[in-house]
């Protein structure tokens, strides 16, 4: 019984803290709403001709992001602002496309909303326009229904989507949040991620979204890494570009004890699934050890690409001439950010997952010596 009353006690409590902090949240949701309602009846009286004749801005605290709309009808423009001020957007309105031009020249927009038949300018010369002038900005169209075919066609010219008026409030506010999901992943896929120098152990656990360079060794264009031992020799391995490109690999092919390479020439061979990708060597000289190791289990090539994975040891023939070809430390970090780029662009239409490429392609794009030779 004891218990019972117990569990009915926490239950209860439970629901108690439950609606407390419901009734908080939509207190809170309530007074935001009444701020910008307050800034709304506020703002539109503000004389702003100085930036363009017909501007209108209201602008709200934490804003969720910045629109310009464009239309020669004021109604729809009152539309825009008391709907998507009142969810949480800076909107500014202008009822021109030059005036519009001539904004987005001066401010940071993150979307446009243009419609398609003003006396100035079309939607359609605006779409251009706004594009060319600010690739990052996402325009979006306003149509009638006479004019959708119109509007798609803006699409072909940078047009983010488009918007059929008229149009009711939720579902204004509904599309401009899907926009902002929308815009929001693609900038967060479009982003660099962050690339530092680490000692050779510490790359076990760097997080996925993150490179690192070996300091103390020195990466080569072939994405190999060269570190120069005590003893002279050279222990090389894939560096974290490429393991972090490839994903799984299922076996390692390593170099002949004995063997000689050119820098350029085929060193090793990694399998991925039924692929098989070529790294080249990133200097001259003779195969002095294999890490016999990875012919039974290759994942340390991944999971410890600077250290346990290390693939074979090379005494080099001419190092002096050869090692200014490498880089070491933070020039590297600079290279790695324009590799990352180049490979989200050469791939991403085909397959915009780092960890599943097009190998052949990968090869001939980033392994070119070892491809050649």
């Amino acid at each position: 019984m004891t218990a019972l009353l117990i569990l009915i006690m926490f239950v209860a409590f439970a629901g108690i803290d439950f609606l407390v902090r419901d009734s908080a949240r939509r207190l809170k949701v309530k007074r935001e709403r009444q701020a910008r309602e307050a800034v709304l009846n506020l703002s539109v009286r503000l004389n702003f001709t100085h930036e363009a004749k017909s501007l209108k801005r209201v602008e709200v605290a934490h804003p969720k992001a910045r629109i310009l709309a464009v239309d020669d009808e004021p109604v729809v423009l009152d539309s825009f602002r008391r709907i998507l001020v009142l969810e949480g957007y800076n909107v500014d309105t202008v009822e021109t496309g030059p005036e519009a031009l001539g904004l987005v020249q001066r401010h940071d927009y993150d979307f446009v909303f243009t419609d398609m038949k003003m006396p100035d300018m079309s939607g359609v010369e605006l779409v251009k326009a706004v594009k060319h002038l600010r690739p990052d900005v996402d325009v979006v169209v306003i149509t009638g229904y006479g004019t959708i075919e119109t509007a798609v066609e803006t699409l072909q010219h940078g047009a983010a989507e488009y918007v059929q008026k008229p149009f009711t409030a939720d579902e204004l506010a509904e599309f401009a949040r899907k926009l902002l999901i929308k815009r929001e992943a693609r900038l967060e896929a479009q982003r660099l991620p962050a690339v530092r120098v680490v000692s050779p152990a510490t790359a076990e656990t760097i997080p996925a979204n993150e490179y690192c360079v070996p300091g103390g060794a020195f990466i080569a264009p072939g994405h190999t890494w060269a570190r120069i031992e005590p003893n002279g020799q050279v222990r090389i391995g894939v560096d974290d570009f490429a393991r972090k490109a490839l994903g799984p690999i299922n076996e390692v092919v390593t170099p002949s004890h004995g063997q000689t390479v050119k820098r350029g020439d085929t060193l090793f061979t990694l399998k991925h699934g039924s692929e098989f990708v070529h790294f080249a060597a990133p200097l001259s000289g003779r195969v002095t050890s294999e890490n016999s190791g990875l012919q039974s289990d290759a994942t340390p090539v991944i999971t410890s690409p600077y250290d346990r994975g290390w693939i074979c040891m090379l005494q080099p023939s001419d190092l002096t001439r050869e090692l200014p070809g490498l880089r070491i430390g933070k020039p590297v970090v600079a290279w790695y950010q324009d590799e990352i780029k180049r490979l989200r662009e050469t791939q991403a239409p085909q397959s915009p997952d780092l960890g599943h490429l097009d190998m052949a392609a990968f090869e001939q794009q980033f392994l070119e010596p070892a491809a050649k030779a």
